[in-house]
């Protein structure tokens, strides 16, 4: 558990390491806004804290108090402790079941494993389809960037695959590996719920 004095004696900590600490944590948030291609309006918007402010930490010209900080964090969908990295042990990021970060549209629901660290080349992600559901809708997280490469697995169920105008059909124990920048979703037609791993690697593919 992160307690309240934890989190201020580490502010306090950052805070008597001057401009040195402000910028580490201002390139933390954007490193972390642009994974998300998220410019510094939407950032505010998603977080309450005006686009001026957002600028000065980034650069390091202001330390932010934990209640901005929190609201910071909440834009970038992450808690106080992760965007101050209070959960982290060296390089050990470990994500509880009930911290996952989770989105739930149309029947969809998709559970992150993988933290959200600046430079992040691979992604780990479940996916869980309601009969009828499918992935790749409107609001669904867009294709991937160019070069990026995806293997998915089918935990439970059964799915029907679509890329690039090709159809196959996936049983359970059943992978496929595939170029995530090409148009693509699972659907799930039959009666039961259908679960699947997913691994997002980005820019592996050359020519």
């Amino acid at each position: 558990m992160i307690t309240y004095s934890r989190v201020v004696a580490s502010t306090k900590s950052s805070a008597s390491a001057g401009n040195h600490v402000n910028g580490a944590l201002g390139d933390r948030v954007r490193s972390l806004r642009e994974a998300m291609d998220l410019s510094l309006r939407d950032l505010a918007d998603r977080s309450g804290v005006s686009a001026p402010m957002l600028s000065q930490v980034e650069r390091g010209e202001t330390s932010p108090t934990l209640a901005v900080a929190e609201k910071i964090a909440a834009g970038l969908e992450l808690t106080l402790s992760q965007l101050l990295r209070l959960d982290e042990t060296k390089h050990v990021v470990v994500v509880r079941p009930g911290d996952r970060r989770t989105r739930r549209r149309r029947g969809h629901t998709v559970e992150e494993l993988s933290p959200p660290l600046p430079g992040q080349r691979a992604d780990l992600s479940v996916h869980t389809l309601a009969p009828g559901a499918a992935t790749g809708g409107p609001g669904d997280p867009p294709m991937h960037e160019p070069g990026s490469r995806e293997t998915a697995v089918v935990l439970d169920g059964a799915v029907e695959f679509f890329i690039d105008g090709a159809r196959h059909r996936l049983g359970e124990g059943d992978s496929v590996t595939f170029d995530a920048d090409l148009p693509h979703h699972f659907e799930n037609h039959d009666k039961a719920e259908a679960r699947l791993i997913a691994v997002v690697a980005a820019g592996l593919r050359r020519g």
